[in-house]
């Protein structure tokens, strides 16, 4: 028998078929725990009535008292909308309804007195409220105004079938007074005692009834911890069954390869950053389990040197090793650079990408299968079905957010024993973050640069400076240096997006004449591409017009100045990566921010933090703050087991660590999920399990 808990909508009054149909489609809601776990993402103050003649430009949602004088409908047909004049003695405001269904043209009486909440849009000479809340004031006069009115995710179907916050708020009341028991509590008192939470019946019927702050504020605190332990509890597990069952090759031996390459042919001294990350993943390579290490380095900071080194590990113990690249011109800077580095000890190195055809493509297939070749370097060539190795016992898998769950997944296909896997990125992720990000991938950071190597110096022009920043560009050119224009994408409009890219282009061979100017952009064919990028790396081009598609994958270290057009419309992370591509030589480089005169204070603030400071980590910490969730939650929510519904990754990071330790608490003491103190914590995860709509283990 169903608990009530997970009795269908319908069950409640006031739901038919067709409503509980939208609350599926437009907010997942199938059952009243599903509708009890429908947060809402604020709450609203309605103490006041407002009067419209105090209406300004610029208002939040207001309330008004007053009556209809007249109800207008114009147009047909989807395009038919309802006009009513509203006043209240001070002035009035027009109320507007769009799609309107015949039900709604009879719903509203002229000379009816009615209470309105909503935004006051100006139109024309005149403000207007779109799709209010209203409510017949002789229904609601005598009850108190509320304080604290939830308000719940809406979407334009739920809108425009008269679904409100309020409709919601009456739904989850219904459902409270209706509840047979309270609900059900998964931890023990004492749990609720050391983390200081509230039970959960209490946090469900506070957060959407309360009246009172400090009980919203419990109740938010105690449901974003349970979310986030589970989420803990869930990674923890998944990563103790596979550091438990996931059978790695063993590599015993430090021999001849790597030996020889440390002490007499790398071309400069390690960092003890990444002499702590050699370590690091040299432990887990012994160790007898597969590894799968995430290493993280700032843009300079030697990640492909240590690649290399742990590549040399796989040779000295009888495997290959490959190396898996996101673009083909990235790949053949691998290639050429590792496979130079390597002459000295007679390691067969090849390239293996979409370019690679016929009988050199058969040729590297059948060394590859046969183990002639000990490295392969290239790009998703390497997880095709045709790419068989001998004994592949290492994957390098560089630029993580360029290869999903799948591509990663198709690397353990590669043999009856997955090989260990080392992935590398140069985004910046908050530790407690990157934990969470990636799941089951146990994390390095190299946190230091190589000594020598000079800071980009980070300068912010606005636009009306840059008749003197081209006298500079001028300058840089005749050294015999290489130039970056970068221009923002416009996802909503690709063909503004196109034409400011070529009108800058346009300027800058004006500007620049006599030297060579190519460009590149999103919508071109992946050859052109490629055609255009090599052009550049080879100094057949020295300026460069590209869009953000050069935000990985490129390493010309004779570039040493990148304009960044329209600064203002990029995130932090984004313009720290693109200020990556310069630098990458001995010489001093440059990373113009090219903005508007006049900038918002938050954006003002990312341009300064850029100005101050090259160091990724403590970007990527400022750009979480002054974001918030923003893009990275998303980003970050894609690899999680489940979805979460009221913590986030960035602004709960504390009760996150907490979470944390709790669940790990948990599964140190009940490993085997035997301890009946811990039973109802177990029931709730598989619970959460089956009904997650999100999960696949990280590979």
């Amino acid at each position: 028998m169903l608990s009530y808990l997970d009795q269908d909508i319908t069950y409640l009054k006031g739901v038919g078929p067709h409503r509980a149909q939208l609350f599926q489609s437009q907010l997942g809601i199938e059952t009243v725990r599903d509708l009890l776990h429908n947060y809402p993402f604020r709450h609203e103050d309605r103490t006041k009535i407002h009067r419209i003649a105090d209406i300004v430009e610029g208002m939040q949602n207001i309330q008004l008292r007053g009556r209809i004088l007249m109800i207008q409908k114009v147009g047909e047909g989807p395009k038919r909308r309802l006009i009513a004049n509203f006043a209240d003695g001070t002035g009035f405001i027009q109320l507007v309804w769009f799609r309107v269904s015949k039900a709604l043209e009879n719903m509203y009486k002229v000379g009816v007195d009615y209470q309105v909440f909503g935004e006051p849009k100006t139109f024309g000479s005149y403000f207007s409220i779109a799709h209010p809340e209203i409510e017949e004031l002789e229904r609601v006069k005598n009850r108190p105004l509320l304080r604290m009115q939830p308000v719940y995710h809406l979407t334009e179907r739920l809108t425009r079938a008269h679904i409100s916050s309020k409709t919601l708020s009456e739904l989850v009341a219904t459902a409270l007074e209706r509840m047979p028991a309270p609900i059900p509590e998964v931890f023990a008192p004492d749990f609720l005692e050391e983390h200081c939470l509230v039970t959960h019946d209490r946090a469900i019927r506070d957060i959407h009834l309360s009246q009172k702050a400090q009980d919203i504020a419990d109740a938010k605190r105690r449901l974003k911890f349970e979310e986030l332990f589970f989420l803990q509890l869930s990674i923890l597990q998944y990563h103790q069954a596979r550091k438990t069952n996931q059978i790695g090759w063993q590599f015993s031996r430090v021999g001849n390869y790597f030996n020889t390459f440390y002490k007499e042919h790398i071309p400069f001294a390690l960092t003890e950053a990444q002499k702590r990350v050699i370590k690091e993943v040299h432990s887990d390579l012994r160790s007898g389990l597969q590894m799968n290490r995430l290493l993280q380095g700032d843009v300079g900071s030697g990640k492909t040197m240590v690649a290399t080194l742990i590549c040399l590990l796989a040779l000295d113990n009888g495997f290959q090793a490959a190396i898996m690249a996101p673009t083909e011109i990235l790949a053949e800077q691998h290639y050429k650079g590792i496979a130079e580095q390597l002459v000295p000890l007679g390691i067969r190195v090849e390239l293996l990408t979409g370019n690679v055809k016929g009988k050199r493509r058969k040729e590297i297939l059948n060394e590859v299968a046969t183990g002639g070749i000990q490295l392969l370097i290239g790009t998703h060539a390497l997880i095709e079905p045709t790419v068989i190795f001998h004994n592949l016992g290492l994957c390098v898998v560089d630029e993580q957010h360029r290869f999903g769950v799948k591509q990663r997944a198709a690397l353990w296909e590669k043999n009856k024993r997955p090989p260990h896997i080392l992935v590398m990125t140069a985004t910046p992720i908050p530790r407690t973050l990157a934990m969470t990000v990636y799941g089951d991938l146990d994390v390095s950071v190299i946190d230091q640069l190589p000594p020598g190597r000079k800071p980009i110096q980070t300068q912010h022009y606005r636009s009306g400076q840059r008749k003197q920043l081209f006298s500079g560009i001028v300058r840089e050119l005749q050294k015999g240096r290489q130039i970056y224009f970068v221009y923002p994408l416009i996802d909503e409009n690709e063909k503004l997006d196109l034409l400011a890219l070529e009108q800058g282009y346009e300027a800058v061979t004006e500007a620049f004449h006599p030297w060579k100017v190519g460009r590149v952009h999103g919508r071109m064919k992946p050859a052109d591409k490629e055609k255009v990028m090599r052009s550049f790396a080879n100094n057949e081009t020295q300026i460069l017009v590209a869009t953000t598609v050069i935000e990985v994958g490129v390493n010309v270290p004779n570039a040493s100045v990148m304009i960044i057009e329209n600064a203002e419309r990029f995130g932090l992370a984004q313009l720290h990566q693109l200020r990556g591509r310069v630098g990458r030589g001995a010489e001093q480089s440059y990373c113009i921010l090219m903005t508007k005169e006049n900038l918002a204070e938050a954006t003002r603030q990312r341009m300064d933090i850029m100005v101050e400071t090259n160091d990724g980590f403590v970007i990527a910490e400022a750009d979480m703050k002054l974001r918030g969730p923003g893009d990275l939650e998303g980003t970050a929510q894609s690899g999680l087991p489940f979805d979460l519904r009221i913590a986030n990754l960035v602004g709960d990071a504390e009760l996150m660590s907490e979470a944390r330790e709790a669940a790990a608490k948990i599964l140190q003491q009940d490993p085997d999920q035997q301890n009946p103190l811990f039973t109802s914590i177990w029931g709730e995860l598989r619970r959460i399990k089956q009904q997650q709509r999100n999960f696949s283990g990280i590979s």
